[in-house]
Order: structure tokens, then sequence, then C-alpha cells
């Protein structure tokens, strides 16, 4: 019987050889990977001995693996979905949002529209009523002045009669009037 002196990590050429069968002549071994920036799609990745971490050749993609990238496809599509429906919902709140803006800037115009027409109405009002009693007040002044021209020589004649009777009333005491 053969002594048993196996080295460990000593592989033997046939083994290397099953190792090597994928890699091709330059040692490299080409794969077919999924891409997430290309939607799920696969691309080729060219991978050497000195750059793959695992065992040469790695494997080929199994059905587990098959599943699973189904899997991530699945849901990276109802993620974009669920954004999708978001996105959606957000631009119609966005429009939403943007007829109510418009819709108040335009009651507001509207209301200040009618504030200023009031306004000018209002002083135009006023205007009139202060006309009115400038000239109803001017009136009446030139209706008492006329009276009081009209009454004044009575008055004066008046006065006058009244002005010699108390004087003489202040001469009969003895007093002179001018000396009050």
């Amino acid at each position: 019987m053969p002594p048993k002196t196996k080295e460990k990590g000593k592989k033997t050429g046939a083994q290397k050889k099953k190792q090597n069968a994928g890699a091709g002549e330059s040692g490299r071994l080409e794969m077919w990977r999924p891409s997430p920036r290309t939607g799920g799609q696969c691309w080729r990745r060219s991978c050497s001995k000195t750059t793959w971490p695992g065992p040469w050749p790695p494997s080929a993609p199994t059905t587990e693996m098959s599943r699973q990238c189904r899997a991530l496809q699945k849901e990276m599509e109802i993620h974009s979905r669920k954004l999708e429906e978001e996105v959606t919902g957000l631009r119609e709140q966005l429009e939403m949002c943007q007829r109510e803006a418009e819709a108040a800037r335009q009651e507001a115009e509207q209301a200040l529209g009618e504030r200023d027409q009031t306004l000018a109405q209002l002083q135009a009002h006023v205007a009139d009523m202060e006309a009115k009693y400038e000239e109803i007040l001017h009136g009446s002044l030139d209706r008492l002045l006329a009276k009081l021209r009209a009454v004044k020589p009575q008055w004066d004649g008046a006065v006058l009669r009244l002005h010699a009777k108390y004087k003489e009333q202040l001469h009969q005491f003895g007093l002179n009037p001018l000396d009050l």
C-alpha cells in the first residue's frame, strides 16, 4: 500500500483542469449577472482567478439565485409602482393647491376692487354733501345778513332813543356819562 502523504492545499492535475474548465485560454470566466441599472437585465462580467473571491470557476446561476433575482425584480417593480402612484398623488395635490391659490388670489383681487370702488363712491358722496352743506350755510348766512341789514335801521333808532334816555337819567342823578 502506498504511503498516505497527501499535502494540504495541493491539488492534482486533474482537479486543476476541472477547476479551469470554464475559464478558457486566458484563465478568465465570463459570467452573466443581473444589473439594477438595466432594469434587472443581465450583463456580462469578466472575472479572472485573481479577482474572483470564491472558488474557481464560479458556479453557474442556480435556480435559487434565479428565484432571488425574480423576487428582487418583482419587489423593485412594486416599489416603482408605489413611487409612481405617490408621484401622481403629489402632482394632483400640487395642482389642487395651485387651483386653490389662484382662486384665493382672484377672490382677494375682487375684494380689493370692490373695496376701492366702494371707497371711491363714499368719497364722491362726502364731496357732494360738503358742497351741499357749504351752499346751505352760505345761503343761510346771506339771508341772516339780509335780515340784519333790514332790521339795522330800526335798531339804530331804538338804540339812539335808549341811549338818550339813559344819558338823561344819569344827568338827573348828577353823573357824567362820559366818566363811566
